[in-house]
């Protein structure tokens, strides 16, 4: 049933905002918990989230697949170690099909506005096209890589030729014999200029920083692997386990972890063996520390820039035109397509949806200067609020799956124990979120996020507000349990 204007709006338990990894995970749990009064709130056509949205050529995941699926849903039958866009969107639709989430699901429906009622005990939601609905428990997972960064460069909208980000990919557009400019050098731009390379008469790439770059082995899987994680799943799990342990015991984000140094030195030998032009190599070689921003796992990006039509840049872009780049040495680069592959505004949580809590107070308004949260999941005075892939909960080095999977399990687990003692409304205490902020703010200090560098982890502020300085295993064993004595509750 659809929200309406007029009468009464459905009420549901839970409301689930976004049917990517996280929410569709929850939304997965919560069935086969028993649970059937909750809905999920999609503003695209389907589930997948990030894997929907961004269908830009050479999408893929720079998570082996084993890792990168929930444990409760492995898949057995990986084409290969990294899979591509199409495969992941699938696997997603396939949990949808398999958990019976369908029903469930309402499409189309972007939440704008989320009002905490504290005489009903309950959140009234408003979507875009002004209907209402209400919910007892609002989950967030609209996720970190919702929001596309479009950079300020002057002229951009004055160039006629077809524009377009890289998570709203524009496939009507043959590349073919044509001139195209890649705005950006980060993990879109890795994959993307290769696969643009093959088909364009000339690629020119604008870098603004280089990145650090790991080799990727990307194998196919071949078809007695795959029968044997079919017939024996304790194989598949011993598998996912390896692979698991091997990211997590290779995180490298404190200063004084040699992890990082054995990294980086794998980094510039991949770099040397690739680029043999010590001027092109001088150019992609980064000046910051390992690990303070984004490291890139592939190994065609290197291959990519040494061809003979693809130049790249590393002068300023000073402005643009309506048919070409121009840089700040006064060079101008004709362009028939532009390709802004500038990431998101990752620090920007919740952008787009009004919250308001307890008093009237505006989530947004608190998090002026940084988004922050207790455990990344709940902030005080949102009572029955969380949020998936909240404040400081994106990974150093493992599968963001892990996290989501952990917050899920946090948020059950404050179901069931608000059942079991006739709890309904359960509010973070603030000195128990002020406590943990401040022990966040000691421990990220310690980072090479703290560094200095400029990165999607910081905001406008110079803030760190994505980063979790701790790995994974930490995470999970922290929000294994809803520990009640932290919170008010009504």
């Amino acid at each position: 049933m659809d929200g309406q204007t007029n009468g009464p709006a459905p009420h549901w338990r839970v409301a689930i905002i976004g049917a990517g990894a996280g929410g569709l995970g929850l939304a997965i749990r919560l069935l086969k918990s028993g649970q059937r009064d909750f809905v999920v709130f999609e503003a695209s056509d389907g589930v997948g989230g990030t894997w929907r949205s961004n269908t830009y050529p050479g999408a893929a995941c720079d998570v082996p697949s084993h890792l990168y699926s929930y444990s409760f849903a492995r898949k057995p039958d990986w084409t290969k170690t990294y899979a591509n866009q199409p495969e992941i969107l699938d696997y997603f639709e396939g949990c949808a099909d398999r958990f019976g989430v369908r029903s469930h699901l309402r499409t189309g429906v972007r939440i704008t506005a989320a009002c905490w009622d504290e005489n009903a005990l309950c959140w009234r939601l408003t979507d875009a096209e002004g209907k209402f609905y209400e919910a007892d428990v609002v989950v967030s997972a609209i996720g970190t890589f919702a929001a596309p960064s479009v950079p300020a460069i002057t002229g951009l909208d004055t160039f006629a030729g077809p524009r377009f980000h890289s998570a709203r990919w524009e496939h009507e557009h043959d590349l073919t014999g044509k001139k195209v400019a890649v705005i950006g050098t980060g993990a879109s731009a890795a994959q993307i200029v290769p696969e643009v390379a093959q088909l364009a008469d000339r690629v020119d790439v604008y870098q603004r920083t280089p990145q650090w770059i790991l080799p990727r082995s990307d194998k196919p899987f071949t078809e007695e692997q795959k029968r044997r994680f079919a017939r024996n799943p304790i194989a598949a799990r011993r598998h996912r386990k390896q692979i698991y342990w091997a990211y997590e015991k290779t995180i490298a984000f404190n200063h004084d972890d040699d992890t990082a140094d054995r990294l980086r030195a794998i980094a510039l030998s991949h770099l040397e063996y690739r680029i043999k032009d010590d001027e092109l190599r001088a150019k992609l070689t980064p000046d910051y520390p390992f690990g303070c921003k984004r490291t890139l796992v592939c190994s065609d990006f290197y291959k990519a820039v040494t061809r003979d039509n693809v130049e790249l840049v590393t002068d300023p872009i000073d402005r643009i035109t309506s048919g070409s780049v121009v840089t700040a040495d006064g060079r101008e680069r004709p362009a028939d397509i532009l390709v802004l592959a500038t990431g998101f505004r990752a620090t920007e949580y919740l952008e787009g949806v009004d919250v308001v809590g307890v008093g009237g107070r505006r989530l947004h308004d608190d998090w002026a200067e940084v988004a922050h949260a207790y455990m990344g999941l709940t902030v005080s005075g949102y009572p029955n609020f969380f949020i998936f892939y909240g404040p400081n909960t994106n990974q150093g080095g493992n599968s963001i799956i892990i996290i989501l999977e952990a917050q899920a399990a946090y948020v059950l687990s404050a179901l069931r124990q608000m059942r079991r003692r006739r709890v309904r409304a359960v509010d973070v205490r603030r000195d128990v979120m002020e406590a943990y902020n401040r022990d966040l703010e000691v421990a990220l200090a310690g980072t090479v996020w703290s560094d200095g560098c400029q990165s999607y982890f910081r905001n406008a502020n110079g803030r760190i507000a994505t980063q979790l300085p701790q790995t994974s295993r930490w995470y999970a064993q922290r929000t294994r349990r809803f520990r009640m004595k932290e919170y008010e509750r009504t």
